[in-house]
């Protein structure tokens, strides 16, 4: 992992391969060893001829943990992804997120359009728009001071994940409770660009990918057969469904 400055807080990510560039943006308590590397998309994609560039969020992995929500909102972490593309000298890539990675992904494509060939929004379907609930016991449970004093089922979920990848449970709890911005109908439906929209058929945590995918004009959807948002991510057919959309966007 290398970093870099993005506007005072140090930024990690990785970059590997050759050919055409696509940047991965990994989800919320995930970091690009468990997002990206450890489900074998690294590897797919370099295979492919691809150039993998990798971001750590800010408060994830190897990047700088910061403890106050007013850093954390998504289209503050997605002027993160554009200064790494400007570190990097890359005036275009394709972009893929995940869950959180994903809403960002939304934000970098709306605001930078120039920046993005295509986005592939995964782990998150229709409830970036319509929403994923709300974030206040999930910030609480990654605050209590054991995973034994969470009694939420959900919020358990999300504390045992955050515990299982070593993150910064502060961190995380302050992420949480600023990084969920919404997005408008109206605003996700202004993308001109190729879009492909990949959720497993058993996500309730994303929502459906047809109806996200109805909202942008050209875009695609791939529903992930039989997976849930955690077991999606590293999921056959769903490397399958990007690289086939990869060859073919314009």
């Amino acid at each position: 992992m290398q970093t870099f400055d993005s506007d005072g807080v140090e930024i990690a990510f990785l970059d590997e391969g050759s050919g055409d560039p696509i940047l991965l943006i990994h989800g919320f308590a995930s970091n690009v060893m468990i997002n990206w590397v450890d489900t074998g998309w690294v590897r797919t994609l370099t295979g492919a001829g691809h150039r993998v560039i990798a971001i750590d969020n800010r408060g994830h992995g190897a990047s700088e943990k910061l403890y106050d929500p007013e850093v954390y909102p998504s289209p503050t972490m997605a002027e993160d992804a554009r200064r790494l593309l400007e570190h990097l000298d890359i005036a275009r890539a394709d972009v893929m997120g995940y869950s959180m990675g994903a809403r960002i992904t939304a934000f970098l494509a709306m605001r930078h359009p120039e920046l993005v060939r295509s986005a592939v929004f995964a782990g998150l379907g229709m409830n970036m728009v319509r929403g994923v609930g709300g974030s206040g016991p999930i910030a609480k449970a990654l605050e209590a001071p054991t995973i034994d004093d969470v009694t939420n089922e959900t919020a358990r979920t999300f504390r045992a994940f955050a515990e299982s990848t070593g993150g910064d449970l502060l961190a995380l709890a302050a992420c949480i409770r600023a990084s969920r911005d919404k997005i408008t109908a109206e605003e996700i439906g202004t993308l001109k660009l190729p879009v492909l929209v990949a959720v497993g058929s058993k996500d309730v945590i994303g929502g459906s990918a047809t109806d996200l995918a109805a909202l942008i004009p050209g875009a695609e959807a791939l529903v992930i057969e039989g997976r849930d948002h955690m077991k999606a991510v590293g999921d056959r057919s769903y490397k399958d469904g990007v690289l086939a959309f990869l060859e073919t966007r314009p």
